[in-house]
């Protein structure tokens, strides 16, 4: 079993059809998988091996894509560090990984302190001068264009992918050759995906959902993937007309841009599927979305540490505001603080079983066993389950307030807010307060033009819920803070980091 397998059996079928299509460039799938074999063979020249870990440090170019295919050829293993990560970041995750190679850009390269990466032997530069560093395209042009992926055990891993480490260091999610081959089928499969479709993927490919939901998804089903070096809302939008996009991928903050933009001039009609996970999806965003594009937004859940999709909202039952039932061949339950299992309506914790668990945290047996209890993984995720086995989220434990002695669900007033004509975005956090432990607070972007006051809103709030939910504090700003993968940061608001 091994990842690279499904670009070569790509290759066998369609080797003439676009496999990456990236600003001016397109790669076939026979350049696409000769390029991954041409690297893999000047890393093995270099000393990279089975089990060894190479580091990719690169934007949402063609030569990630390489790079990472090159990587599972080998049987090393692929450490994705976020591409807006400075020096300090960038040296913690290298020297976590004990990674022995790293692909990255000239630009980038800055963060890059070679001299305290004692792992580190060499730096591969695929965009940009080389300096005294490798060149990517020396490497590919001098390596052989045949190669034979590696022979991999399931249980072999095959991806070190960092948490976002909301709360001290981060921890890297170990994603072994089973996990990744499992999820990425189970995504392409609910997904619907076939060769004939054309994939946006403009979220970051250093994370879970562009790695492994969208890429390693669509190479298994030898679809077109539209690769955009990052989310810039005219040049998607252009490309989903110009390129003929047909499956649409994304998290809600993309969806309420291009709600609130002028799409006139552009032509949809090649969009048949939209698909969003990765934050809580507000019920009017979909409402909207489908009022201006006909089109229903499917939603699905999961997190890294299960590579990362869990659950689905099925095309042939869907529930608008659920994140669905577990996928193929997966168990989820709602637990208690001990882990006991809930009945159906009541709040607790989503817990997960499946292939799709990750095989651990990187060199922390602690967190590890913190994580997965009993065979289970603890997500750290609120929610309820219906009478019909379909899941709700009702926020995550750490983002709970508790309002004198009350328990505020953030996304339950975030609803209510987004209904608001004039809001465009919203989120809900707790701060610390002397008498009540925590109130509750509100950070509002309007939409262009929109106006409003905090006593409107606030007042808005209190006719349509309980006053213990009502926030007591809302606050305009131009834009929330936001992870590269368009999750509100929460800790930032707070004041946490």
């Amino acid at each position: 079993m091994n990842i690279a397998e499904n670009l070569v059996r790509a290759r066998l079928f369609f080797p003439d059809k676009a496999a990456l299509v990236f600003e001016n460039q397109t790669l076939t799938y026979r350049q696409l998988d000769e390029q991954a074999n041409r690297l893999a063979n000047g890393l093995r020249a270099l000393g990279v091996a089975k089990g060894d870990r190479v580091a990719l440090f690169l934007p949402n170019i063609p030569e990630f894509v390489v790079g990472y295919f090159a990587v599972q050829k080998l049987g090393a293993i692929a450490v994705s560090i976020n591409s807006m990560f400075k020096r300090d970041e960038v040296k913690y995750i290298v020297n976590d990984a004990g990674a022995k190679l790293l692909l990255t850009t000239a630009a980038q390269r800055e963060h890059v302190p070679a001299d305290e990466l004692p792992t580190l032997q060499h730096i591969v530069v695929a965009e940009g001068e080389a300096g005294n560093d490798l060149a990517f395209q020396d490497l590919v042009a001098g390596g052989d264009r045949c190669s034979t992926s590696a022979e991999t055990d399931g249980r072999d891993p095959a991806a070190i992918l960092y948490t976002s480490g909301t709360t001290g260091f981060p921890k890297g999610a170990v994603l072994t050759q089973a996990n990744i081959v499992s999820n990425s089928t189970s995504a392409a499969n609910h997904s619907g995906m076939g060769p004939e479709d054309r994939l946006h993927l403009f979220l970051p490919l250093f994370h879970c959902f562009g790695q492994n939901y969208i890429l390693n998804g669509g190479i298994r089903k030898c679809a077109t993937i539209v690769l955009h070096r990052r989310f810039e809302p005219e040049p998607v939008a252009d490309a989903i007309s110009r390129r003929q996009v047909t499956m649409f991928f994304a998290v809600p903050t993309v969806y309420t841009h291009l709600i609130n933009m002028d799409t006139s001039g552009l032509d949809f009609s090649s969009l048949r599927y939209c698909f969003t996970a990765a934050a809580n999806m507000p019920t009017e965003t979909l409402r909207q979305w489908r009022e201006k594009f006909g089109l229903t937004i499917f939603e699905g859940y999961g997190l890294t540490e299960c590579s990362p999709f869990a659950s689905y909202n099925h095309e042939f039952h869907h529930k608008p505001g659920s994140i669905g039932m577990p996928i193929e061949n997966v168990e989820m339950r709602i637990a208690d603080e001990d882990g006991h299992v809930l009945p159906p309506g009541e709040m607790g914790e989503i817990i997960i079983r499946g292939p799709n668990v990750m095989q651990g945290y990187w060199k922390n047996p602690q967190a590890t066993a913190e994580a997965i209890r009993a065979g289970w993984l603890h997500s750290g995720d609120i929610g309820t389950m219906d009478e019909e086995g379909y899941f709700y989220i009702a926020d995550r434990v750490k983002d709970m307030i508790n309002a004198a002695g009350f328990n505020v669900y953030p996304n339950e007033v975030e609803q209510v807010i987004f209904k608001h004509p004039a809001v465009q975005e919203a989120a809900v956090y707790g701060m610390p307060d002397p008498t009540r432990g925590e109130t509750v607070h509100a950070a509002v972007v309007l939409k262009d033009g929109a106006t409003a006051t905090p006593g409107e809103l606030i007042e808005f709030c209190r006719a349509h819920m309980a006053v213990y939910k009502v926030p007591r504090k809302v606050e305009f700003v131009a834009q929330l803070p936001k992870s590269a993968t368009g999750k509100i940061l929460k800790r930032v608001l707070r004041g946490d980091a």
